[in-house]
């Protein structure tokens, strides 16, 4: 078997968005990173995602700001309603009010065209090296140094471990040996074309139409020649977190009861891709020694509130602000940032599952969910994301830094 041995300042461990983006972070420091991808090649499976104003401020921070916004589409409003009788729950201008609120849009995006720019911008820094087909097999590492094996015998070291492979992290599962919690919850995901997208709902919006334990939603992509569309259903079988083929006819089986205006979309795609989604219950910690985890492997959530890529690229940034500001001092880099994020975090995580029962309420809960916006104005709904969107790189470390003069925990 033929093998080889590579040394670089940081190991990062997976190549989707937050991978990229820390890889792109760390780049721009003069550091110098390798990236191991188990995929035979660089590529990212999946449809569309949403970018809160938090995730444009961390694309700026990145310097792919521009080249994001030239892929994605702007969106006018966010638009929540009832599955079962068409009524519309709340309606959320995200124009100019919005952007002067939080400096920043909402728009959505082909998942891969956000990852090819990332990709893009850090292949142009020379010491970036990609290595796919790495599959990683053990993983090592103290205060000092860490070394990484692949499936296939090559070895690499670092003065930092950056895990970034997600769900079912191997970084993770060696740092904390914590389980995943499989939700229950399965997500279907697929793209079709503008033609065969109705008339009617060809809007220039994410539209979550909400239903008893199941909701769809559907927004444009690539300037509006495609419509992303998202089914969501609690399962009736014991799910194994996992992505697979999926079948129309089990969509179907869930949205019994949903009025035929949103019911139409579910015989649109031609094929679909299956997701049982899986989460974590948020830790206080995430580092160790000279590793630290990042995005899906630190704080995996489901997709309720659409920040799934966005906390991943507010970790990047403020993992690299936090090397700045420690003097590439990696220990104490690493605790840094893990108490900058940690909080954070764990609100959004459970936020997200908040806002999943919100989503598939049922009975009277869902003339609960369908009461809670009325009445209320604009400025009250930018009040309540406010904690959201309002996340700032300048800002990032300023809470940790406050508590960077406690001792460090052992």
């Amino acid at each position: 078997m033929n093998t080889q041995a590579s040394t670089a300042d940081v190991l990062v461990i997976g190549a989707g968005i937050g991978g990229l983006a820390a890889t792109l972070s760390l780049a721009r420091l003069g550091l110098t990173v390798d990236v191991l991808e188990q995929s035979p090649s660089i590529g990212e499976i999946g449809a569309g995602l949403q970018l809160g104003p938090n995730a444009f401020a961390a694309l700026d921070a990145l310097g792919v700001g521009q080249a994001v916004r030239d892929r994605a589409v702007f969106t006018e409003r966010l638009l929540l309603m009832d599955a079962v009788d068409c009524h519309e729950v709340a309606n959320l201008p995200v124009g100019p009010a919005f952007r002067e609120r939080f400096g920043n849009p909402y728009a959505v995006i082909h998942r891969a065209d956000l990852h090819n720019a990332l990709y893009e911008a850090a292949c142009a820094h020379e010491g970036v090296r990609v290595h796919t087909d790495s599959r990683v097999s053990s993983v090592n590492f103290d205060d000092k140094s860490a070394t990484v094996e692949t499936a296939r015998g090559d070895v690499y070291t670092a003065k930092a471990l950056i895990g970034c492979d997600g769900v079912k992290s191997v970084v993770r599962d060696t740092m904390l040996g914590d389980s995943a919690r499989v939700s229950g919850h399965v997500v279907y995901r697929a793209v079709v074309p503008v033609e065969k997208m109705p008339r009617d709902l060809q809007m220039n919006a994410p539209v979550v139409w909400s239903g008893p334990n199941c909701h769809l939603v559907h927004y444009p992509l690539r300037s509006g020649r495609e419509y992303n569309l998202v089914v969501t259903f609690h399962s009736r079988e014991k799910e194994v977190w996992g992505v697979t083929d999926g079948s129309q006819e089990e969509v179907l089986s869930y949205f019994k009861g949903i009025h035929d205006r949103p019911r139409q979309l579910l015989g649109l795609p031609t094929s679909w891709r299956r997701w049982s989604t899986a989460d974590r219950d948020p830790v206080d910690t995430w580092s160790k020694g000279c590793a630290t985890l990042l995005g899906d492997a630190a704080h995996p959530m489901m997709q309720y509130l659409a920040q799934g890529a966005c906390t991943a690229l507010e970790d990047a940034v403020t993992l690299g602000r936090a090397f700045e500001e420690r003097e590439h001092n990696v220990a104490d880099a690493l605790k840094l940032y893990e108490r900058a994020r940690v909080t954070r975090a764990a609100r959004v995580v459970l936020s997200v599952r908040e806002m999943g029962r919100i989503y598939h309420a049922a009975g009277i809960e869902r003339l609960v969910r369908n009461s809670l916006w009325k009445n209320h104005t604009l400025e009250r709904f930018y009040d309540a994301v406010e904690w959201l969107y309002s996340w700032s790189p300048d800002t990032c470390l300023h809470d940790a830094q406050e508590l960077f003069a406690a001792p460090l925990a052992a």
